[in-house]
């Protein structure tokens, strides 16, 4: 752990093993703007006309991963993350608190810890209730990817009828998405969407993700993480803890979890699991069975 000066901010937080590295703010935040190889590109979006402010009175989005909690409402999930964030590190793992936000009474911590011997880092997003009353939150983990990429969520197993009447999961839409938009791919086992700076219009989709992964393939880089689903909780957006969007300038991979009643003082959590491999990866559904699940798999799997 290294105190760095990144974007204009002064007092960043550079963790790495010596493969890969990740870079957090804390004169605003919480926030992990820097996520990618040593020496090599961010797989992380920066705006760069929002790199270095403090202060501001409106939210910002910087870039990078942040932690909002959702459902997505005006002005709740938009509290501005303009301020320093205290932070501290144990040897092992990097924990940010946020303030109480002063509209919602909620606050943030994120613990990051990197493995020291892999090319991948555990992040615990924990959302606690400050207010003198229970409040219904879910917390939810966006990561900013850069430009000109693909999101990559799989499908659920394929069963045929009639040994599987029910059905297998939501696939929910918003208002603005078009599904015959070119830069959706609806295949049999996965679900894509691409990232093109010559499209701004928005686009996203959000489902159930029993498997637990999504992915974002950018030149020779993959991005995987990996979160949970809770079979018996209530997720929101009608059952999402998966969500992609993207426009002209970046693509998030989102993922949340449970709505849950958080009493006064009390606190829930959300984990994402973040593995990066050097790799080109094919479109069709074939070749990424070929060429992603083996990446997947061994992102996640122990040593």
């Amino acid at each position: 752990m290294e105190i760095v000066t990144y974007g204009g901010w002064p007092n960043c937080v550079r963790l790495s093993n010596g493969s890969i590295e990740l870079i957090a703010t804390t004169d605003v935040g919480p926030r992990v703007i820097r996520f990618g190889f040593v020496g090599g590109p961010n797989l992380l979006t920066e705006f760069p006309d929002h790199l270095g402010r403090t202060g501001d009175e409106a939210w910002l989005p910087y870039g990078g991963h942040r932690f909002w909690h959702a459902p997505e409402v005006q002005p709740r999930t938009y509290w501005p993350d303009n301020g320093p964030v205290p932070y501290s590190y144990d040897g092992g793992t990097l924990t940010l608190r946020q303030a109480v936000e002063g509209s919602t009474g909620l606050a943030k911590e994120l613990a990051i810890t990197l493995d020291p011997s892999a090319d991948r880092v555990a992040l615990v997003h924990r959302l606690i209730n400050r207010n003198l009353w229970a409040i219904e939150a879910a917390p939810w983990a966006v990561t900013i990817m850069a430009p000109g990429g693909r999101a990559i969520v799989p499908q659920e197993p394929y069963r045929p009828q009639p040994e599987a009447l029910l059905p297998a999961r939501p696939l929910v839409l918003w208002h603005y998405t078009d599904m015959a938009d070119p830069r959706w791919t609806w295949g049999t086992r996965y679900v894509q969407l691409r990232q093109d700076p010559a499209r701004p219009s928005m686009q996203k989709c959000g489902m159930q993700n029993s498997l637990g992964w999504a992915a974002y393939a950018l030149d020779e880089q993959v991005f995987m993480k990996r979160f949970a689903l809770l079979p018996d909780a209530t997720y929101p957006d009608h059952g999402c803890n998966t969500e992609i969007f993207t426009n002209g300038d970046m693509l998030e991979v989102e993922s949340l979890g449970p709505l849950a009643k958080i009493e006064p003082g009390g606190s829930v959590l959300h984990v994402e699991h973040w593995a990066l491999a050097r790799a080109t990866i094919g479109v069709t559904d074939d070749a990424l069975d070929a060429d992603l699940l083996p990446l997947i798999a061994a992102g996640f799997t122990s040593p």
